[in-house]
């Protein structure tokens, strides 16, 4: 199985959780692939520049400026810092952003219409991903040789710009992508056996895929305001029935809309936890 992790920048913002998650990370056994955020610390020096950050339903507007400065942070000093630690752990990573080895093309997102504004927004140097615009082939090699992939959110468009794009959907395509992949065993045969549940018709293999997303919450909350509230389980019906109670809001709405476009895809399990819960059965399990 192809495990596929999500921190957000919550978490690559806190170093005692962030080294802390890093040791599970490395731990962990199998092929895996690590994506993170780190738009509080981009936000923070946004601030710092005189610039404020404008997010729409969790969404940010990056406009040429605010593209330097998140690539800065993203690229740079998130994505070595995370890389270090990881190798000091002994686990043999290697930070990159979608322009890396063409891993990931991102198209360049048009105005969209924003219900809860009743208006158009365009959001300026933001790309979109699908499962389609992930390099498998190349990602699979790189799991091949013994490597573990730290993805950022900055991709490319193959035309020469960076794009600034939703960590959460990286993480979910590449986990639809990799799920889909074919790729043939090292003796170039196939099992062939009745009770096979990992060929493809072709006699290709495939990986079972886990996408697992982890903040500074347990799960899935109730009441945001009552950390114990934890959702266990959730399926599409309940999540859209939180909401339209406004249970769900802001960054987890498209969270929990990239981890179930997932399911549908052919993703084994999404599961989302708290950062220090890595190695454990605890957070909320998507169905």
């Amino acid at each position: 199985m192809i495990k596929v992790v999500k921190i957000g920048g919550n978490v690559v913002d806190n170093e005692a959780l962030l080294q802390s998650f890093c040791q599970d990370f490395a731990a962990m056994e199998g092929p895996k692939v690590l994506v993170h955020g780190g738009g509080v610390m981009a936000s923070a020096i946004h601030k710092a520049l005189g610039q404020t950050p404008v997010k729409i339903e969790g969404r940010r507007v990056t406009d040429e400026e605010t593209l330097k400065v998140v690539t800065m942070v993203y690229a740079g000093w998130c994505s070595k810092h995370i890389t270090a630690l990881l190798q000091a752990e002994g686990c043999n990573a290697i930070g990159l952003s979608g322009a890396d080895g063409n891993a990931i093309k991102a198209a360049k997102r048009a105005p969209v219409h924003v219900e809860s504004l009743g208006e158009s927004v365009d959001y300026g140097y933001v790309g979109d991903v699908t499962p389609e615009s992930v390099n498998a082939k190349f990602i699979y090699s790189l799991l091949e040789k013994g490597m573990v992939p730290v993805f950022n959110a900055i991709n490319h468009d193959g035309e020469g710009n960076l794009l600034n794009t939703n960590a959460d959907t990286i993480a979910s395509s590449i986990a639809v992508a990799m799920a889909g992949y074919r790729y043939r065993s090292p003796r170039e045969v196939c099992c062939r056996c009745e009770e096979c549940t990992h060929c493809s018709d072709d006699g290709r293999l495939t990986h079972e895929t886990e996408l697992i997303y982890c903040f500074e919450k347990d799960g899935v909350l109730y009441d945001k305001d009552d950390d114990g509230s934890v959702i266990p389980e959730m399926d599409r019906k309940r999540f859209e029935e939180l909401k339209a109670e406004g249970r769900v809001a802001d960054g987890m709405i498209p969270k929990l809309t990239n981890a179930f476009k997932a399911i549908d895809k052919g993703v084994s399990k999404v599961i989302i936890k708290h950062a220090r819960n890595l190695l454990t059965d605890k957070g909320t399990v998507l169905e």
